[in-house]
C-alpha cells in the first residue's frame, strides 16, 4: 500500500512524501529506522478508492512466487547486481501486487540503512520467520549468492511436499461430493414420483423399499432445516479452527486419524528434518535453529516436542536425546541423528532423513490413491444401485403380476 508521511529527517527539517509498506505500522517502522520521527502516515488517495482496497485484500503471495523470487535475487546478486538495484527490478517487474509492494519496500529500507533481515522481518505476509533468519545468517557470513539457492530448493521441496499432499485428497473429495450429489437429487426428485406409483398400489414393500421411501420423503419435508443445520455446524466448526483449543484439537486428530495420521506424522518428519538441516548448513545456531522449525512446523502436537527439546537443549541436552523423550518421534529418527551429532554430521544426516520421509510420504500417497479411487467409485455404484433397485424392483413385481 502507499501511505503519504510526514516527518522530521536528520538534519531537522521536514519531509514529506510518499512510502510503499504492507500496512501502517511497518510505513511507520521503516520511516523511525531512517532515523526520521514520524509526524503522520496516511493513506495515499490512490489507495482511498474502496474498489483497491477491496483488490488488495485478496492479495496474496504464493509459495511459487517466493520461490522464483528468490532463484531471480540469487542470479541478480551472483552477477554482482546491488541489493537495492536487485529488489527493485524484481518489484517492478513482479506480476504479484503485494510481492511488488514488499519488494519496493524492502529495497527502500535498505536504501535508508535497514538490513536486509531487518526489512524482511517487517513483512511476515511475505517472508517468515524462517525465511528472514536464514536471509540474517547468509548476511553475517557474507554467503547471500548461496542462502537464497538454498531458500529456493527448500521451499521447492515443500511445495511440492504440500502439493502432493493435498492433491492426493482432491479426486475423493470430488467424488464425495458426487456422490452426495447424485443421492440428493434421486431422493428428492426421482424417487418421491416413483414412490407415488408403489404407495398407490397398495402392496405389500419389501422393508428396504420402506427405507428408501422414508429417507425420501425426510429429505423432501426436512432437508431445508438440514441444509441450515449442516452450514451452521459447518460456521461453528470453522470458527472453533480460529481459536487455538481448536485449532490444537485440530491438529491432534491430524496426527490421530486411521491411516492419514501416519502420512501427516510423516510430513511433518520430513519438514522438521528439511528445516533443520537447511539452518544447521547456513550457519544458525541449534536453538535457534529449533524455535523456528517450531513456528514453521505447522502442527501443535510436533510443536509442543520442539519447544520441550528446546528447553532441553538449553539445559546442556543433545537433540537425539530430546527428541527420544517423546513416543511421536520414530526411534529411527532418534537414533540417526545420534549417529550425526557423534560423527560430526548432522547437517548430512538431517537431509537423509528429510529425503527418506519425503519418500515415504510420495509412497504413501501413492498407495491411498490406489485403493480410495476404486474404493469410492465401488462406493458410489452400489449405493446408486441400492436406491435404484428398492424401488424399480417392486414396479417390475406390479407389471408381472398384471
Amino acid at each position: 500500500m502507499l501511505f503519504t508521511y510526514k516527518a522530521i529527517n536528520k538534519e531537522g527539517k521536514e519531509q514529506v512524501g510518499d512510502i510503499d509498506a504492507i500496512n501502517r505500522d511497518s510505513a511507520i517502522s521503516s520511516l523511525q529506522q531512517r532515523g526520521m520521527v514520524v509526524v503522520s502516515v496516511a493513506d495515499s488517495m490512490e489507495e482511498k478508492n474502496i474498489f483497491k482496497r477491496n483488490i488488495a485484500f485478496f492479495d496474496k503471495v504464493s509459495m511459487k512466487d517466493t520461490v522464483m523470487m528468490s532463484r531471480q535475487l540469487a542470479a541478480l546478486f551472483e552477477a554482482q547486481v546491488s541489493a537495492v538495484k536487485a529488489f527493485t527490478l524484481l518489484g517492478n517487474n513482479s506480476e504479484n501486487a503485494m510481492m511488488r509492494r514488499t519488494l519496493n519496500a524492502v529495497a527502500t529500507d535498505i536504501k535508508g540503512g535497514v538490513s536486509m533481515s531487518q526489512s524482511m522481518a517487517q513483512y511476515p505476509e511475505v517472508f517468515t520467520a524462517f525465511y528472514t533468519n536464514m536471509v540474517k545468517a547468509g548476511e553475517e557470513s557474507g554467503k547471500l549468492t548461496e542462502t537464497f539457492l538454498y531458500l529456493a530448493d527448500y521451499l521447492e521441496r515443500s511445495y511440492e511436499l504440500t502439493s502432493r499432499t493435498q492433491n492426493a485428497l482432491v479426486y475423493p473429495a470430488f467424488v464425495v461430493v458426487t456422490f452426495v450429489v447424485v443421492v440428493v437429487l434421486m431422493l428428492t426428485m426421482v424417487i418421491p414420483r416413483l414412490s407415488e406409483i408403489l404407495l398407490e398400489t397398495g402392496q405389500d414393500l419389501p422393508f428396504y423399499t420402506k427405507i428408501t421411501i422414508g429417507l425420501s420423503e425426510f429429505f423432501v419435508n426436512y432437508g431445508l432445516f438440514l441444509l441450515i443445520l449442516i452450514v451452521i455446524a459447518g460456521v461453528f466448526l470453522w470458527r472453533s479452527t480460529r481459536t487455538e483449543s481448536g485449532r490444537a484439537h485440530i491438529d491432534k486428530f491430524k496426527v490421530d486419524i486411521p491411516y492419514f495420521g501416519k502420512l501427516f506424522r510423516m510430513v511433518y518428519l520430513s519438514r522438521i528434518a528439511d528445516n533443520m538441516h537447511t539452518m544447521l548448513s547456513a550457519g544458525i545456531p541449534v536453538v535457534r535453529a529449533l524455535e523456528i522449525t517450531r513456528d514453521v512446523v505447522g502442527n501443535r502436537i510436533f510443536g509442543n516436542i520442539i519447544d520441550d527439546a528446546v528447553e532441553s537443549v538449553k539445559g546442556g541436552e543433545s537433540i537425539s536425546r530430546a527428541f527420544g523423550k517423546n513416543k511421536e518421534i520414530p526411534a529411527i529418527m532418534v537414533q540417526m541423528i545420534q549417529v550425526g551429532e557423534e560423527t560430526g554430521s548432522l547437517g548430512d544426516i538431517l537431509e537423509t532423513l528429510s529425503r527418506f520421509y519425503k519418500r515415504e510420504v510420495n509412497n504413501t500417497v501413492d498407495t491411498l490413491i490406489g485403493l480410495i479411487e476404486p474404493a469410492m467409485i465401488v462406493g458410489l455404484g452400489v449405493s446408486v444401485g441400492f436406491l435404484i433397485t428398492s424401488i424399480l424392483l417392486p414396479i417390475y413385481n406390479i407389471a408381472g403380476s398384471l
